[in-house]
């Protein structure tokens, strides 16, 4: 994307104020946060809990992402996820303000078409599709 970090970050601000109500939460009951690639990482017991029981998927996730904010169940759930959930951030900043409606409309599109509302899903297609290229451009970036 041709737009300036700022102009990325300002895009998906809505979808990111999504994510910071979740501060206070990591932050209770030795919950954590952190910064890794310029995204705020947030994990702990109570993120698990709302991960595994308010996600509507068979076990619920194990990360999420809002804007420049992803929720991890804890530290490895976060490493192992991370390339998916960065091609989110990459979708939060392309669809900005539209990206929590377009993920919704997207998921009950694949939902009514049997294809199902998350395997489905048009944002989570191209995140397991593109996720690999994502790990190559963190390891370029990480090298230099």
């Amino acid at each position: 994307m041709w737009f300036s970090p700022l102009a990325r970050y300002i895009w998906a601000l809505p979808n990111t104020l999504v994510g910071l109500l979740f501060v206070p939460v990591a932050t209770m009951d030795r919950g954590a946060m952190q910064i890794h690639t310029g995204v705020l990482e947030l994990h702990g017991p109570l993120i698990a809990a709302i991960l595994r029981s308010w996600v509507p998927i068979a076990g619920g996730a194990a990360a999420i992402t809002f804007g420049h904010v992803v929720l991890g169940r804890d530290l490895a759930s976060l490493d192992a996820t991370r390339p998916h959930e960065r091609v989110h951030v990459r979708q939060c900043e392309r669809w900005g303000p539209a990206f929590i409606p377009a993920y919704l409309i997207a998921g009950l599109w694949a939902f009514l078409t049997g294809t199902g509302a998350y395997a489905g899903n048009y944002f989570e297609r191209q995140a397991r599709r593109d996720e690999a290229s994502v790990t190559m451009r963190e390891d370029i970036r990480t090298a230099r």
